[in-house]
């Protein structure tokens, strides 16, 4: 299987596994990522595991992310999958 191959079975199962509907329809909002606390200093993307931190190299400092800012998703991921997942984008509420 190639890489591609393998990209595009990911991708469906995100789409149809059901371990990510918690995901599904939500509004997401693009953020810079804010350190929650000393022991809580990053996020991961929740589809690919793209590492967010605040001021971190080789980090996302930015991404969209749930009115909670719980769940966060790449950039990537979110043009990957918001047809799919049927995301809404929006502003800082």
């Amino acid at each position: 299987m190639t890489v591609e191959e393998r990209r595009k079975e990911w991708i469906q199962d995100c789409l149809t596994s059901g371990r990510f509907e918690h995901l599904r329809g939500v509004k997401l909002f693009w953020r810079p990522y804010k350190t929650k606390t000393a022991k809580w200093d990053h996020d991961h993307c929740e589809f690919c595991w793209q590492k967010f931190t605040e001021d971190s190299a080789d980090t996302e400092h930015e991404g969209f992310t749930t009115e909670d800012q719980y769940y966060w998703v790449c950039r990537e991921c979110f043009e990957l999958y918001k047809k799919g997942f049927n995301w809404e984008s929006a502003e800082t509420p």
